[in-house]
């Protein structure tokens, strides 16, 4: 099937020629400085109204597995017991253009039962009731070369127009994940591409669905405002912790206030990240939307036991947690975490858990002074061994990497450069004593390559697209920048098709 087809691509530039202005404006508006806070009142918080009531196939999303768009991801977490499968064109795929028409290409034949896979003598096919389809489009800021709309135009663009067919025989729709929004006028423009969509392929209005991951600061301060732009093709809010996190840092990084401890310091029980999970599941089901919890990043073991069983003791509690917060389903990154996961969530949904209880205001919000915790050598030496590994991983072409026990993407990466940013520019002093300089870090960057050359090997990581000083070249740039870079993935992409055409 040909991916840029007549209407495919008629599609794609009626929605690069009518919003592609309206996106650049509101791109340049969120590096605006300006007080974050709760809007003025309006219909979108005082008014009596309600998202769309969800599609059949949308009602159970307990357990939701996530993960890149490549043959045998798609297939053993369609395969995994999850009850939706969350196929990711963003965070945790590497966006050369060999990934991005080639996962096109996967959906469209996962969506058919017609994606094989064939490894290490082994056959990989879908079994006769997979998990439900959602895609992540990628965000309106990333570039897509050689198009002329933006990255999440095509995304969105080529999925919709070749599968909505296909995903209706099946009971299913355009479902889809809308990331990294930051106010209510970008949940405005996504609802204005739906509607061009289904006017273009004449599909019923709200037929596409979307959940928006409310994964940045100043888009927790709207999300009431963002369910209500999108309540005709609304499905629900997830809590996209590490992006948020990220966020946080991005937000406030002038502000010495707002100094993150280590990165695994911060949990989900800190009050910041407390008061943001309260206040997305009440929005939620005051709307009646779905409310997603945050990813489980650790993943289980198949050869250590003990190793696997605290990974999923980890698992179980992360998710024991957002059950009695009142999520209706969670993430989890690992086939093998599905399970346990779901063992937590004993009902298709808890939209009845209203959560009138909850009161959280801008002070709670932006609670990080309450973080406990220290800044470490050793945490600041896992930031810059985890920021390394995982752009030679992304320049590689694999945007999800194991790390450490962990499954880290582009958002954990950000987290790992912006921290070490902050820590330079506010003379962070470690637990040894130290004072964080630029010129630590670059020391900490050599002897951490060395490291990771020891306990990998170049041939099986740093291969000829890895390129490990390139690696350490680009997250020495984005660590150690005057500026601070809007996203890493943005001068990494012009790297990333330097290597892959």
């Amino acid at each position: 099937m040909e991916l840029f087809d007549e209407q495919a691509n008629r599609l794609l530039n009626r929605l690069h020629d009518e919003l592609d202005a309206e996106r650049r404006r509101l791109l340049a508006a969120r590096r605006r400085n300006v007080p974050l806070d709760f809007l003025e009142p309006s219909e979108a918080t005082t008014g009596d109204w309600q998202i769309s009531p969800a599609p059949e196939a949308l009602r159970d999303r307990r357990v939701e597995i996530t993960g890149p768009t490549s043959k045998k991801m798609v297939i053993n977490a369609m395969n995994s017991g999850a009850k939706c499968f969350m196929a990711d064109f963003e965070d945790s795929n590497s966006p050369t253009w060999a990934n991005m028409t080639e996962g096109q290409a996967n959906l469209q034949a996962a969506i058919r039962g017609e994606l094989r896979h064939s490894e290490g003598g082994k056959e990989y096919v879908l079994s006769g009731d997979p998990a439900v389809l959602l895609v992540r489009v990628r965000g309106l800021h990333l570039p897509q070369r050689g198009v002329a709309a933006c990255g999440a135009f095509m995304d969105f663009a080529l999925y919709v127009r070749h599968n909505h067919a296909a995903l209706a025989e099946r009971g299913w729709g355009p479902f889809l994940y809308l990331p990294k929004l930051e106010s209510h006028l970008e949940a405005r423009l996504w609802n204005r591409a739906f509607e061009i969509a289904e006017e273009e392929l004449g599909l019923e209005r709200g037929t596409i669905r979307a959940t928006v991951l409310i994964e940045t600061v100043p888009a927790a301060f709207e999300m009431e405002e963002i369910l209500y732009e999108l309540r005709e093709h609304a499905a629900g809010l997830n809590a996209g912790r590490w992006d948020y996190l990220f966020s946080m840092i991005k937000c406030f990084r002038a502000s010495p206030e707002f100094v993150l401890p280590d990165r695994n310091s911060v949990t989900m029980d800190v009050p910041f990240m407390h008061a943001y999970t309260e206040q997305l599941v009440a929005v939620c089901h005051r709307r009646g939307a779905h409310a997603m919890g945050g990813m489980s990043a650790v993943i289980p073991s198949r050869t250590d036991e003990a190793a696997n069983q605290r990974a999923l003791e980890a698992v179980s509690s992360d998710k024991r947690r957002e059950a009695a917060q009142g999520f209706d389903g969670t993430w989890v990154a690992h086939p093998d975490s599905v399970e346990v996961a779901m063992r937590e969530f004993e009902r298709p949904n808890q939209l009845d858990k209203r959560r009138d209880d909850v009161r959280v205001t801008n002070r709670d919000l932006l609670a990080v002074g309450q973080t406990p915790g220290a800044a470490t050598r050793e945490g600041l030496a896992l930031n810059v061994n985890v920021g390394i590994q995982y752009i030679s991983s992304w320049l590689r072409g694999n945007g999800a990497a194991g790390i450490y026990g962990l499954m880290e993407d582009a958002a954990t990466a950000e987290i790992a450069r912006g921290q070490v940013w902050q820590w330079i520019r506010h003379s962070i002093t470690l637990d040894t004593g130290q004072p964080v300089t630029p010129e630590l870090v670059r020391q900490l960057c050599g002897e951490q390559l060395a490291r990771i050359r020891e306990e990998i090997g170049d041939d099986t990581w740093f291969d000829e697209h890895g390129r490990p000083e390139l690696s350490r070249e680009l997250f020495e740039a984005v660590a150690l920048s005057a500026d601070f870079e809007e996203f890493l993935t943005l001068p990494a992409y012009e790297k990333l098709l330097e290597i892959h055409g």
